[in-house]
Protein backbone atom coordinates (compact mmCIF):
# COMPACT_ATOMS: atom_id res chain seq x y z
CA UNK A 1 0.00 0.00 0.00
CA UNK A 2 3.19 2.67 1.09
CA UNK A 3 4.63 1.64 -2.44
CA UNK A 4 1.51 2.78 -4.09
CA UNK A 5 1.07 5.74 -2.49
CA UNK A 6 4.60 6.25 -2.97
CA UNK A 7 4.79 5.79 -6.77
CA UNK A 8 1.64 7.84 -7.03
CA UNK A 9 2.76 10.52 -5.30
CA UNK A 10 5.95 11.00 -7.51
CA UNK A 11 4.29 10.88 -10.94
CA UNK A 12 1.31 13.22 -9.11
CA UNK A 13 4.32 15.61 -8.70
CA UNK A 14 6.19 14.85 -12.09
CA UNK A 15 2.96 15.62 -13.74
CA UNK A 16 3.18 18.95 -11.67
CA UNK A 17 6.46 19.90 -12.59
CA UNK A 18 5.88 19.18 -16.40
CA UNK A 19 2.47 21.42 -16.45
CA UNK A 20 4.45 24.73 -14.60
CA UNK A 21 7.77 23.88 -17.07
CA UNK A 22 5.29 23.91 -19.94
CA UNK A 23 3.84 27.09 -19.41
CA UNK A 24 5.29 29.76 -21.63
CA UNK A 25 6.87 32.89 -19.97
CA UNK A 26 4.49 36.15 -20.96
CA UNK A 27 6.48 38.14 -24.14
CA UNK A 28 6.31 41.54 -23.82
CA UNK A 29 4.44 43.50 -26.75
CA UNK A 30 7.33 46.29 -26.88
CA UNK A 31 10.34 48.00 -24.77
CA UNK A 32 10.52 51.32 -23.69
CA UNK A 33 13.40 53.54 -22.59
CA UNK A 34 13.63 56.59 -20.76
CA UNK A 35 15.95 58.97 -22.64
CA UNK A 36 15.75 62.61 -20.83
CA UNK A 37 14.58 63.20 -17.11
CA UNK A 38 13.86 66.48 -15.26
CA UNK A 39 12.69 66.78 -12.21
CA UNK A 40 11.71 69.50 -9.52
CA UNK A 41 11.36 67.85 -6.45
CA UNK A 42 10.71 71.29 -4.29
CA UNK A 43 7.57 71.61 -6.59
CA UNK A 44 6.56 67.43 -6.81
CA UNK A 45 7.36 67.99 -11.02
CA UNK A 46 8.95 65.26 -13.24
CA UNK A 47 8.78 65.32 -17.26
CA UNK A 48 11.15 64.05 -19.54
CA UNK A 49 11.31 61.85 -22.55
CA UNK A 50 11.52 58.05 -23.75
CA UNK A 51 11.34 56.02 -27.02
CA UNK A 52 8.90 52.73 -27.21
CA UNK A 53 10.38 49.99 -29.22
CA UNK A 54 7.26 48.03 -31.05
CA UNK A 55 7.10 45.91 -33.92
CA UNK A 56 10.60 46.62 -35.14
CA UNK A 57 10.19 50.98 -35.17
CA UNK A 58 10.84 52.81 -32.58
CA UNK A 59 7.83 55.69 -31.49
CA UNK A 60 9.22 58.62 -28.92
CA UNK A 61 6.94 59.90 -26.41
CA UNK A 62 6.94 62.34 -23.64
CA UNK A 63 5.33 61.90 -20.03
CA UNK A 64 4.79 64.35 -17.15
CA UNK A 65 4.35 63.23 -13.09
CA UNK A 66 3.38 65.17 -10.80
CA UNK A 67 2.02 65.71 -6.89
CA UNK A 68 2.19 67.63 -3.92
CA UNK A 69 3.26 64.66 -1.92
CA UNK A 70 5.91 63.48 -4.69
CA UNK A 71 8.59 61.40 -3.34
CA UNK A 72 11.35 61.64 -6.37
CA UNK A 73 14.53 60.02 -6.44
CA UNK A 74 16.48 63.03 -7.68
CA UNK A 75 19.42 60.52 -8.00
CA UNK A 76 17.98 58.26 -10.72
CA UNK A 77 19.39 59.05 -14.24
CA UNK A 78 17.80 58.43 -17.95
CA UNK A 79 19.99 55.46 -18.29
CA UNK A 80 18.57 53.57 -15.48
CA UNK A 81 15.21 53.28 -16.27
CA UNK A 82 13.94 51.12 -18.76
CA UNK A 83 10.64 48.83 -19.35
CA UNK A 84 8.60 46.30 -20.84
CA UNK A 85 5.03 47.17 -22.42
CA UNK A 86 2.25 44.34 -22.11
CA UNK A 87 -1.04 44.28 -23.74
CA UNK A 88 -0.15 46.88 -26.61
CA UNK A 89 -2.39 46.10 -29.72
CA UNK A 90 -2.08 49.69 -31.41
CA UNK A 91 0.56 51.96 -30.80
CA UNK A 92 -1.96 54.66 -30.15
CA UNK A 93 -3.46 52.75 -26.78
CA UNK A 94 0.47 53.63 -25.64
CA UNK A 95 -0.88 57.56 -24.87
CA UNK A 96 -2.95 58.28 -22.09
CA UNK A 97 -2.31 57.93 -17.75
CA UNK A 98 -0.75 55.42 -16.26
CA UNK A 99 -1.24 54.79 -12.47
CA UNK A 100 0.59 52.22 -10.27
CA UNK A 101 -0.60 49.10 -9.87
CA UNK A 102 2.18 47.50 -7.78
CA UNK A 103 5.60 48.41 -6.43
CA UNK A 104 7.80 45.75 -6.25
CA UNK A 105 11.21 45.68 -3.87
CA UNK A 106 14.64 45.29 -4.92
CA UNK A 107 15.21 43.68 -8.07
CA UNK A 108 17.87 41.04 -8.58
CA UNK A 109 20.45 43.67 -8.93
CA UNK A 110 19.26 45.87 -5.81
CA UNK A 111 17.03 48.84 -7.94
CA UNK A 112 13.19 48.63 -8.26
CA UNK A 113 10.49 48.03 -10.34
CA UNK A 114 6.99 49.25 -10.56
CA UNK A 115 3.91 48.27 -12.50
CA UNK A 116 1.49 50.74 -14.25
CA UNK A 117 -1.32 50.36 -16.21
CA UNK A 118 -3.39 53.23 -18.21
CA UNK A 119 -6.88 53.10 -19.18
CA UNK A 120 -6.09 51.32 -22.35
CA UNK A 121 -4.92 48.75 -20.55
CA UNK A 122 -1.57 49.08 -21.70
CA UNK A 123 0.64 46.99 -18.59
CA UNK A 124 4.17 48.71 -18.35
CA UNK A 125 7.13 47.89 -16.00
CA UNK A 126 9.27 49.90 -15.18
CA UNK A 127 12.79 49.30 -14.12
CA UNK A 128 15.61 51.06 -12.38
CA UNK A 129 18.43 48.21 -11.72
CA UNK A 130 20.48 50.63 -9.66
CA UNK A 131 20.91 49.73 -6.07
CA UNK A 132 19.40 52.21 -3.55
CA UNK A 133 17.40 53.75 -6.75
CA UNK A 134 13.56 53.95 -6.25
CA UNK A 135 11.50 54.16 -9.17
CA UNK A 136 7.82 55.43 -7.37
CA UNK A 137 4.71 56.79 -8.42
CA UNK A 138 1.71 59.00 -6.93
CA UNK A 139 -2.01 59.30 -7.24
CA UNK A 140 -2.00 61.49 -9.68
CA UNK A 141 0.37 58.89 -12.23
CA UNK A 142 2.03 59.37 -14.89
CA UNK A 143 0.58 61.19 -18.12
CA UNK A 144 1.83 60.44 -21.42
CA UNK A 145 1.88 61.62 -25.03
CA UNK A 146 3.49 59.81 -28.29
CA UNK A 147 4.97 62.52 -29.96
CA UNK A 148 3.30 63.72 -33.76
Amino acid sequence: MCRRIGLFLFALSILLLAHTSAAPAQVPDGTLKITRRTVSPGIGLEWGEGVLIYNGRDYPFSYKAGGPFRHVDTEITTVELSGQVYNLKNVDDFNGRYHKVETEGPVSSGGSRVTMKNQNGVVVNVVSPIEGRKFDLTSWGLEVELKK
